[in-house]
């Protein structure tokens, strides 16, 4: 995220993850279906991005397998992060029969380190690629797999209640 458009970039990226560790932490009924909606359209996002991250740096030289298999074990620490907020969460019924989640100091900490973690990875991705933003450019795949993970395993425990 270069120049101007990295800026525009930056902002809406910590919007989105303020908008995700918000709602986290908010009382909340559990749905089947999950926030579908609000995932799909992070996988999106992550597809379009990490699509953009590839054409960003084989505009300058070739895409090498370290920053690929990079990206992948960004994913899957992204993966485990979504697993260890599913812990964190608090889930219950409710007065009405209904049942409720609610994130904890715990979740939001863990939200924290994941995106501090998420940074580290993405400037180590695109420093090994040598040129784009393949790294930076996944944000929005990390917030897809790890909130799917968290979301995946908060389901199951609340269908278990």
């Amino acid at each position: 995220m270069q120049g101007a458009n990295g800026g525009a970039s930056f902002v809406v990226a910590v919007i989105v993850v303020g908008l995700v560790v918000r709602r986290q932490v908010r009382i909340r009924p559990v749905r089947r279906g999950g926030s579908l909606i609000g995932l799909a359209v992070l996988g999106v996002l992550g597809v379009g991005g990490i699509a953009f991250g590839v054409l960003s740096v084989t505009a300058h030289r070739s895409l090498t397998v370290l920053p690929v298999a990079l990206l992948v074990a960004s994913l899957a620490v992204a993966g485990g992060f979504g697993v260890a907020r599913a812990r964190t969460v608090r889930v219950w019924r409710g007065a009405q029969g209904e049942v409720l989640r609610k994130g904890t100091a715990a979740t939001t900490g863990l939200w924290v380190a994941s995106v501090a973690v998420h940074i580290g990875l993405a400037l180590w991705i695109d420093h090994v690629a040598g040129a784009g933003v393949l790294g930076t450019a996944s944000l929005y795949a990390y917030l897809a797999v790890g909130l799917g993970a968290q979301s995946f395993l908060v389901l199951g425990r609340a269908a278990a209640i």
